[in-house]
């Protein structure tokens, strides 16, 4: 039986939903974990330093295919790690930039995947912030300097915010007691609202950063669906479960016998825009119609 060996930077918990997502996905192709095809799990728990031997104690045992799960850092453990394997990865950023792999169209090597360009989309949110509350003048955004997409992130938040003629302030969280800080930070350096880029640390942690975003009254932007679902604000961005379901097809068709060279990056076209309305009631603000209509999802 063909074995799925899957590194993660989250933690059980935190994945529940991507590997469902996945699973789907590879279910679709004929491979039911248990029946024809077992599956091995490795996971860093959000300490990103720990992937490196992660990756080499999966290569050692040899996988049919790898799955790297949370964000472009396992997919470059994994990477690093074996250069037969074949690696299916989904990612928040540029492949191509990243050095996965050598174009979209045809990866090369043993890599492949599928992307949502998030950091192409961080100016879009500053954008919906700024329609939602018009009032703020000072913007945060929170970002792990530790994703390798940080800088691109910033380059795109920084460009917006002077656009629309915005004080941006930027704070770093590395661990979950940078997240607490950061916002008691925000407050104190009279950010009206916050961007929470896309990371797997702060995706593992969208109930204690929504829960401290109510408790500031500030009023946050998130890159996926699970945050505003929770209580968030507002979350616009790729949908993360067709991202990982598209991966698990990827992975069903590489157990057929299909080479990661010879299949092209998938790139997420489903973007979704989500507005919590009984968060909005309870931070006193009244979206516009304008956005409203827009909204894939309104959460009342």
């Amino acid at each position: 039986m063909p074995v799925i060996g899957f590194l993660c930077s989250g933690s059980q918990r935190s994945d529940a939903l991507r590997l469902a997502a996945f699973s789907r996905g590879l279910n679709e192709t004929g491979y039911l974990d248990g029946r024809n095809v077992a599956s091995e799990y490795l996971w860093a728990d959000d300490q990103y330093d720990r992937l490196p031997a992660l990756a080499a104690q999966l290569v050692a045992r040899q996988p049919a295919v790898i799955a790297a799960i949370g964000g472009p850092t396992p997919a470059l453990a994994a990477k690093a790690a074996t250069e037969t394997i074949p690696i299916i990865f989904a990612i928040a950023g540029d492949p191509v930039g990243l050095g996965l792999v050598t174009s979209l169209s045809r990866p090369g090597g043993n890599v492949t995947g599928v992307t949502t360009f998030a950091s192409l989309i961080v100016a879009k949110q500053f954008e919906v912030v700024h329609e939602a509350v018009p009032q703020a003048t000072a913007v945060g955004c929170l970002v792990n300097p530790e994703n390798p997409n940080a800088e691109l992130d910033l380059k795109e938040a920084r460009e917006a915010t002077r656009l629309l003629g915005l004080q941006l302030h930027v704070l770093n969280a590395r661990a979950e007691r940078d997240i607490d800080t950061a916002f008691a930070t925000f407050v104190q350096r009279g950010a009206g609202a916050v961007v929470v880029v896309a990371d797997a640390l702060f995706n593992s942690r969208a109930n204690e950063i929504v829960a401290l975003a109510a408790r500031h009254a500030l009023p946050t932007m998130y890159s996926v669906r699970e945050f505003a679902a929770a209580g968030g604000l507002l979350s616009y961005g790729t949908s993360v479960v067709d991202a990982l379901r598209q991966a698990g097809l990827y992975a069903g068709r590489i157990l057929q016998g299909n080479k990661p060279a010879d299949l092209p990056i998938m790139q997420a076209t489903k973007f979704e825009l989500i507005i919590n309305l009984k968060t909005a009631k309870t931070l006193g603000i009244t979206f516009p119609l304008t956005l409203l209509v827009r909204a894939d999802e309104v959460i009342e």
